[in-house]
């Protein structure tokens, strides 16, 4: 099974969201037995918390459930997943800080957005401080940049279904 990590700083907004559209979109293409997600922050700032209720209610209207508490990357997760996928170039540093400090290797680490053809920019965007719309622009960024990362991981795997 090919395991993906999430992250983003906190673990309440983005990375919970985009743990929840890939799992979803696994699942509704019949590749549970291949994928699994996890998402966790780079931060400890909300660790046991649910998800901002801004993230369960944006997944939500979209017919997708969140389940998730926050917590922190550590030395296990860079073992154990085989993509570690950063919202932002700082939380991309800071998961390669904690590899090289870890004196581990992992070797897969992008930006999510890296997988769009394109993007209009790299990062997606913290919406905890904005309103209810900057959370649905976060929704479709991470939509579209995890149906390519799908694609990248089913070519990559050689896994058709």
């Amino acid at each position: 099974m090919v395991k993906v990590l999430f992250v983003c700083l906190g673990n309440i907004c983005r990375s919970p969201l985009a743990e929840a559209i890939f799992n979803q979109k696994v699942k509704e293409s019949g590749l549970s037995n291949y994928f699994h997600s996890d998402s966790c922050g780079t931060s400890d700032y909300h660790i046991g918390e649910l998800p901002d209720e801004r993230t369960i209610q944006c997944a939500a209207d979209k017919g997708i459930k969140i389940n998730h508490r926050g917590r922190q990357i550590n030395r296990v997760d860079i073992r154990e997943f085989d993509y570690l996928i950063a919202m932002d170039a700082a939380n991309k540093t800071n998961i390669e800080r904690l590899i090289v400090s870890s004196n581990l290797n992992h070797d897969q680490v992008y930006l999510i957005r890296e997988f769009q053809p394109n993007p209009s920019q790299m990062e997606v965007p913290d919406p905890y401080y904005g309103g209810m719309d900057a959370f649905e622009d976060v929704y479709d960024i991470l939509d579209d940049a995890i149906n390519y990362f799908l694609k990248f991981l089913k070519e990559e795997h050689k896994t058709y279904v």
